[in-house]
């Protein structure tokens, strides 16, 4: 088997993050794991595509979804891509191989005045730590930023005169984010806070723990939910959805799509469209109101 190998081509030459290599790694194991299981075969470089349905259908018998089921598969189809590029083998098992049919997942966005609600009615302690928070929800929400870029902002990756930031990634693409006015005024207000900290492990990170840690994805995760809490119904309340409702905020105001897609960091558009579903309910709702044919 040459996992090791695609492993480091996934790290060097693809730059793919640590969390995707382990997954991509993980996948194959398990279905190294099955073959040998099953068909007593100890190397899954050259095996027929019948080996993989029947892992499929096992995988589906152990109730795994079909996104989760494709995702796996799509790990395999990585695999057997590299040993084609690197000679290794002449096709790919998986050459003819469908995508298993999956439910469009439509992420609920939060509302302009849930949004609202939590930026001018609930009262964030003057400490540290509240304006720690505002800052995080503020960043998120203005620009679209993941939960891992968050989390990994350094002081230096802030322009104070040009009142932009350097955002570093998936696949260590760097992308330059406008800051607004009032997010530039929070993070002077937070900055001034974070300098009195008795003591500060890492000072380059731009957020950080009230030891002066570097903070981390569950505290992100854990603040959003706490303050979203509070004013929005909604099963669903994480930074992805914080994501989700800046790009969609911007898309119901008229912004352009491309311009949306550079702004998140998108590497197609296909990606970016997901966003567009609340927009086109809205034009819709625009249409109706404003058409005079409905009016009639």
């Amino acid at each position: 088997m040459s996992v090791h190998a695609f492993v480091e081509y996934l790290k060097l030459e693809k730059n793919y993050s640590k969390h995707t290599i382990l997954a991509y790694e993980k996948d194959l194991k398990v279905f190294n794991h099955f073959c040998s299981d099953e068909f007593d075969v100890q190397d899954i470089d050259k095996i027929p595509y019948s080996f993989i349905r029947s892992w499929i259908v096992h995988l589906a018998d152990s109730g795994l979804t079909n996104r989760s089921i494709n995702r796996k598969i799509s790990s395999l189809n990585a695999y057997y891509k590299f040993l084609q590029k690197t000679g290794q083998i002449t096709s790919s098992p998986l050459v003819k191989h469908k995508a298993l049919k999956t439910k469009k997942k439509v992420e609920v966005p939060f509302s302009e005045i849930e949004m609202d609600k939590v930026l001018t009615l609930i009262p964030f302690n003057d400490d540290f730590e509240g304006l720690r928070d505002r800052l995080m929800i503020e960043m998120l929400y203005a620009t679209g930023i993941r939960r891992t870029e968050l989390v990994n902002l350094k002081l230096r990756d802030v322009d104070w005169a040009k009142k932009v930031i350097k955002v570093l990634g998936k696949r260590n693409k760097e992308r330059i984010l406008p800051l607004l006015p009032k997010v530039m005024s929070l993070m002077d207000h937070y900055v001034d806070e974070r300098s009195k900290l008795e003591k500060v492990q890492d000072d380059t990170y731009l957020f950080l723990t009230q030891g002066g840690l570097k903070i981390y994805e569950t505290l992100v995760y854990r603040t959003i939910n706490k303050y979203f809490s509070l004013v929005s119904p909604k099963v669903k309340r994480s930074p992805h959805v914080l994501r989700h409702t800046f790009a969609t905020h911007l898309l119901n105001q008229g912004a352009d799509l491309n311009a949306v897609k550079e702004l998140l960091g998108h590497a197609s558009l296909a990606s970016t469209q997901v966003y567009t579903h609340n927009s086109i309910a809205e034009l819709k709702k625009a249409h109706l109101k404003a058409h005079p044919r409905n009016k009639k």
